[in-house]
């Protein structure tokens, strides 16, 4: 048992010695250790050194066997010492010659590696320069754009140089200043696009005037051609030459090209490209929207200076076309705006500044037009407002309440035409002189026929020289009529109406005329304190041919207007009416005129009421007023028949009421006889009687006996006038001695007129109850 382990414990101690002896020493701690970890290392140490002796033994074996072969390397070497040193001193001495040869060479080469050197960073430098240079480039490029102020590009160059040049050097200082730069280059730019904005929207607050007057001449030489083309169709359609449907077809053409017209000159009175720029820079900095709100604000108080009329605009048409032309300027501008860009404004815009414009405008015309006393300008002013309505229609601006508008404008340009025409109607009414028009010649007589609508066979008939009925006031009143009724067809033209709007308005217009001017004209002429009998009598027949021509004047209009009388609702010319109306008038003034004078000479009597002398003629003032009358009697022959006799018995009337007058005034508190004799030679001239016949006569039985008859012989007599009368005489006989050549009678004429006084008292009682 103990041999066993003995062998067991000199194997492993073999095996350690052979791992020892085949190990690194890096690794042999581990076998060492499994020595030491057994309890046999002592008798390993003894085998240890065993074994070194071994080693040492077998060193020395080899050793004994190569020592001559050792000493005769050792003898050839020192021999070889001597040819090394040799060899030492002639490579010492070349590297010496190679050192000093190559000095030169060394400096050579190393002025050769410094140009090496200095070529690398000449070729860095130039790659880096030549990824630079596209940055500064474009870095000029974007200065001189902003010199030259083309900004937009200047933005897109600064876009460029931003985004794809800027990154490649952004390690170098300058790209850093050029990017801290960027954004005060952008304000700057926006600044600047900013001012030519402000540049163009003065520009455009310039040559508004111009752009508009532009846009409304061009309009209206284009409906001047229109007109033309219409004239000449309508010519060849009554020559029969062209088709009516060929007519129609060129109308509508013409209307097409009409609305389709555009200004051409707008973009070159203004240079819209500021907008454009000032617009895209915004979009490209994102400031659209500021950019579109301060655009639509400064040209919304653009708007409210335009429409801002000036206080004199009245005066004259030309302030009337300048506001008009600012305008109409101001919005082809926008609608120019409107359709070249994208959403800078938009529809609903421009229809809120046009709503507001109308107003404005519309405001104004009522305010200003209504100072207007001038037809002519009213009517100035209505063509240009037309113009400027089919102007701004043309550019899809509704204009309907401007067309409304005229339609009151043309209630005043009548009244204008009512006052012009008051003045001509004065005119020719104050130089008239009231006498037939002779004529010497037929040229003469056909020009007044030409003048005015009258026909006569029996005045054709008559020889040179004859007269017409009337006096020049007839044709010349006929003639202005006629002007009137084409002054009010001037103001139709053009506002969009019917043939029957257009009659109707020259009918109610025509009817004031008629109706209210022409008819003061004539009563005032009528009235005038210095008018005369003949002067009345002229202006009766006058008006009666007048009255006669009214069915020309409703002829005229149908002509012009195209419209028949019998059409419904067609409104009726009052012109019959007016001068039947004139005639009534003066009519009453000759009987007026007539009174008056027989007053006149009335006024001339001087009855001696208390004289007892008998007189044996009628009295000088009747006998003047009997010629007077006779005279202006026979002026009224001339007269229609009723007004001739109407007017005779008015004056007959007169004069016998203001006779009884004189005799029943207050005044005549007593009467004579021969007062009565010399009262009734002047009744008896004038043909009437009655009264005075009863007191002559002394009558009373027959009066009493037959008042109420009619075939009563005192039909006449009034029983009041005849007791007044009587009383007056019964008042003479107790006063004086009236009849005192009946002195026995006295007593019994006083009963007798008591009595009849007593009767007559009964008889008015009678007749009252």
């Amino acid at each position: 048992m103990a041999e066993a382990e003995s062998l067991e414990t000199a194997a492993e101690h073999e095996r350690i010695l052979r791992e020892i002896e085949s190990t690194d020493t890096a690794c042999i701690g581990p076998t060492l250790r499994s020595v030491y970890d057994g309890e046999e290392h002592g008798r390993f140490m003894e085998k240890l050194e065993t074994r070194i002796r071994n080693h040492d033994r077998e060193i020395e074996k080899m050793c004994n066997f190569h020592y001559q072969g050792f000493v005769d390397s050792i003898t050839e070497l020192l021999k070889v010492r001597g040819e090394a040193q040799k060899l030492k001193n002639q490579v010492t001495d070349t590297n010496r010659k190679l050192q000093h040869e190559g000095k030169e060479l060394v400096i050579a080469m190393e002025e050769l590696k410094q140009c090496r050197l200095q070529q690398r960073n000449i070729s860095a430098t130039v790659d880096k320069l030549m990824l630079c240079l596209p940055v500064l480039e474009m870095y000029s490029k974007l200065r001189d754009q902003m010199k030259t102020k083309r900004h937009y590009p200047a933005l897109k160059t600064l876009e460029h140089l931003e985004h794809t040049y800027l990154p490649q050097v952004s390690h170098y200082r300058f790209c850093k200043v050029m990017v801290d730069n960027i954004p005060k280059l952008r304000e700057e730019i926006k600044d600047v696009s900013m001012s030519d904005l402000k540049d163009f929207l003065e520009s455009i607050r310039k040559h508004s005037d111009k752009i508009g007057e532009t846009a409304m001449k061009q309009l209206c030489d284009q409906k001047g051609n229109n007109k033309k083309k219409r004239r000449r169709r309508r010519r060849k359609k009554e020559e029969g030459k062209e088709e009516e449907k060929e007519g129609e077809e060129e109308e509508k053409r013409e209307k097409k090209k009409l609305l389709t017209f555009n200004v051409p000159g707008a973009q070159d009175l203004v240079d819209f490209s500021p907008v454009y720029r000032c617009l895209h820079i915004y979009s490209v900095l994102g400031a659209r929207e500021t950019f579109e709100n301060y655009y639509r604000k400064q040209r919304r108080k653009q708007a409210r200076l335009v429409l801002q009329p000036p206080s004199n605009m009245h005066e004259t048409l030309d302030g009337y076309r300048k506001y008009f032309n600012q305008i109409v300027g101001f919005f082809v501008v926008e609608d120019h705006i409107l359709h070249t860009t994208q959403g800078l404004v938009n529809r609903a815009y421009i229809d809120e500044l046009w709503e507001m414009a109308l107003s404005k405008t519309i405001a104004a015309l009522r305010t200003h037009s209504s100072y207007c006393s001038d037809p002519n300008l009213v009517l100035d002013l209505k063509n240009l407002i037309v113009l400027f309505a089919d102007t701004l229609q043309v550019y899809g601006f509704p204009v309907n309440q401007l067309f409304d508008m005229l339609l009151e404008i043309r209630d005043q340009y009548s009244e204008t035409l009512l006052k012009k025409w008051a003045g001509i109607f004065r005119n020719i009414l104050d130089s008239d002189n009231y006498s037939p028009i002779p004529v010497t010649s037929e040229e003469m007589y056909k020009k007044v026929v030409g003048q005015f609508p009258f026909q006569d066979t029996e005045l054709e008939k008559q020889p040179f020289p004859k007269k017409f009925p009337f006096s020049e006031f007839v044709p010349k009143v006929y003639n202005q009529i006629k002007e009137f009724i084409y002054a009010c067809l001037k103001f139709s033209e053009d506002l969009h109406l019917s043939s029957t709007e257009v009659d109707d308005m020259i009918r109610k217009s025509t009817n004031l005329l008629l109706t209210r001017t022409l008819s003061n004209s004539l009563q005032n002429v009528i009235k005038r304190k210095n008018i005369g009998l003949t002067e009345l009598v002229q202006i009766i027949i006058n008006t009666t041919h007048l009255e006669k021509s009214c069915k020309y004047l409703e002829e005229f209009i149908t002509n012009i207007t195209n419209v028949l009388p019998e059409t419904v609702h067609t409104t009726k010319l009052y012109g019959t009416t007016t001068f039947k109306d004139a005639r009534h008038a003066a009519e009453e003034e000759i009987y007026t005129n007539l009174n008056q004078k027989i007053d006149q000479f009335l006024q001339l009597a001087d009855y001696d009421w208390m004289t007892g002398d008998l007189g044996n003629k009628a009295s000088d003032y009747l006998v003047d007023l009997i010629a007077f009358l006779r005279s202006t009697f026979a002026v009224f022959t001339h007269l229609p028949g009723k007004v001739a006799q109407t007017a005779c018995m008015s004056a007959c009337k007169h004069l016998a009421t203001s006779l009884m007058q004189l005799l029943l005034e207050a005044e005549v508190r007593q009467l004579t006889l021969g007062a009565l004799q010399q009262f009734n030679l002047d009744v008896r001239e004038c043909e009437r009687k009655t009264l005075l016949d009863l007191f002559i006569q002394w009558d009373w039985s027959t009066y009493l006996a037959d008042y109420g008859q009619p075939n009563c012989k005192y039909l006449r007599v009034n029983p009041v006038t005849a007791l007044t009368l009587l009383e007056k005489m019964k008042d003479t006989s107790r006063k004086n001695n009236m009849f005192a050549q009946f002195r026995k009678n006295e007593r019994d004429k006083q009963k007798l007129i008591d009595t009849v006084a007593k009767q007559l008292r009964g008889l008015i009682s009678s007749h009252h109850s």
